[in-house]
């Protein structure tokens, strides 16, 4: 996996025709949903499916979504799926507790990432984050926390947007990429969502359709600006180690310096 991984791809399992497409997208991440996407009597087939494709290695990473962890389907599935060569990581939704994800780690060896799609689950976000050294990563399911918080508006999600980046930073894992935008025709309000994403922390989103892919990517990669003005900085770093200040009014020192390191990395993906 890139280690800037910027746009997750989500296809249902029982659809493997649209597996195969999604893989060839360009989506740094494929997630193969079991869950919520999948309709009861369509459960095991799409299971089947997914582990039938997962007994090979993938051309891209390949996640898989599995059922909710206190369901009827989760323990089928990750018995199905965790020692699969073609799977790079499990995504649990609904995680409420470190137990669960304490629980799910002794039983596969994959990179496991949550999703916290309850007011329980923000409660809970730093003690999620730091269950376990397979834990790579949280994130937000923002359509059952809506419902769950009965939040109207979309401000009324900006407190448990903001947990969850600072619950994924304080635990030293990645910035968590923001959660799918529903519209897949409105791509104006894709990249405006992705843009406020990013003031908030986010790195990434999560998709539903290709179409959205290059609306993220171009939203969340640095602007030519950007990348001068890092350029800049990292020059005179290298000639004052101290803090000082630019010709053009801006402070620096070494959190100005680390961020401009950052998005030069992030310019230089791949």
């Amino acid at each position: 996996m890139t280690p800037f991984p910027l746009t997750w791809l989500y296809v249902p399992g029982d659809r493997p025709h649209v597996v195969t497409k999604a893989l060839a997208t360009g989506a740094d991440v494929v997630v193969i949903d079991l869950e919520d996407a999948i309709a009861p009597d369509r459960k095991e087939y799409a299971r089947t499916a997914t582990a039938e494709r997962l007994r090979e290695p993938q051309p891209v990473p390949v996640h898989v979504r599995v059922n909710a962890l206190d369901g009827p389907w989760a323990a089928a599935d990750l018995t199905a799926l965790a020692t699969l060569p073609g799977l790079s990581g499990l995504r649990l939704p609904k995680v409420t507790s470190p137990a669960q994800i304490r629980q799910v780690a002794v039983a596969t060896p994959v990179p496991l990432y949550a999703l916290l799609e309850s007011a329980l689950g923000i409660e809970h976000a730093y003690g999620i984050a730091t269950a376990h050294p397979a834990l790579r990563g949280v994130s937000l399911g923002e359509a059952d926390l809506r419902a769950d918080l009965g939040v109207r508006a979309d401000a009324g999600l900006d407190w448990p947007r903001s947990r969850v980046v600072v619950a994924a930073r304080a635990a030293g894992l990645a910035p968590p990429p923001q959660s799918v935008h529903p519209d897949i025709r409105d791509l104006d309000g894709l990249a405006a969502s992705c843009a406020r994403g990013r003031t908030l922390g986010f790195l990434g989103r999560a998709a539903i359709h290709p179409r959205q892919l290059p609306v993220i990517e171009r939203a969340y990669l640095p602007t030519s600006a950007e990348i001068e003005a890092s350029e800049t900085i990292i020059k005179a770093a290298a000639t004052n180690a101290g803090a000082q200040a630019l010709p053009d009014g801006r402070f620096v020192d070494a959190a100005v310096v680390a961020a401009a390191q950052r998005t030069l990395s992030l310019a230089r993906r791949g």
